[in-house]
């Protein structure tokens, strides 16, 4: 799922787990606000102009960035800058978009930021699966998912990736050293209440959810729902 995803749906994501869906928007600042752990930018796209929420960045008019991940949302009441989106993207600054804030900033990029991003680069070794009926690898919930949509499911993994307070949970990117980078049955989206950190090791059990559509073409073939965590 960090910010995010969709926080849109945030979102974000926040692409992770999307399967045939765009993972980046890229456009050029327009405009910047700032509030208390977000920045609101409106930007240029090839679309047209939106409004995206990312979280804080040293942004500037008129520079190029890129939307890591993004996730929809409509309707979106903004209480911090008192006022309403039709339409806004949440997402997150991909790595060479950090890179960029850190250079204009003159200082380091958003640490949380640049650690998901290593994080999800870094090979995960495999982590015992989850025991119990509804215990699950990573892979075998993508190669079932017919089969268990609408399910409970335990997974153990790292989290790779977290995306926070989109639709008022969290999402994460959760990895078990199954799978395939290349067919991207390796990394799977839960969304949960509950916290977690790039790093930690957990046992997830929500709903498996398939073919999630949170508009504007971004889709998701699988992902665990309402996850409660162990770790």
């Amino acid at each position: 799922m960090k910010p995010v995803v969709l926080l849109a749906a945030a979102l974000m994501a926040a692409g992770l787990a999307a399967q045939a869906a765009p993972t980046t928007l890229k456009g050029e600042v327009l405009e910047v606000q700032n509030v208390e752990g977000y920045t609101y930018v409106r930007a240029k796209t090839k679309e047209g102009e939106i409004w995206a929420a990312v979280p804080s960045a040293s942004l500037k008019k008129g520079q190029q960035v890129t939307f890591h991940e993004p996730m929809v949302m409509t309707n979106f009441e903004s209480k911090a800058l008192k006022r309403k989106f039709d339409r806004i993207v949440f997402a997150t600054l991909d790595e060479s978009g950090a890179k960029q804030q850190a250079a204009d900033a003159a200082a380091p990029a958003n640490p949380h930021a640049s650690a998901g991003a290593a994080a999800a680069a870094a090979p995960i070794g495999k982590i015992a699966k989850a025991t119990g009926a509804d215990g699950k690898t990573v892979e075998e919930v993508f190669a079932n998912k017919a089969a268990l949509k609408d399910k409970t499911v335990s997974i153990r993994g790292q989290v790779v990736k977290v995306n926070s307070g989109i639709l008022g949970k969290n999402w994460l990117h959760l990895q078990d050293g199954s799978g395939a980078a290349a067919k991207g049955t390796h990394d799977i989206i839960v969304t949960t209440t509950d916290e977690a950190k790039v790093g930690d090791v957990v046992l997830a059990s929500g709903t498996v959810k398939t073919d999630v559509n949170v508009g504007s073409g971004y889709a998701y073939a699988v992902l665990v729902d309402q996850a409660k965590l162990r770790k």
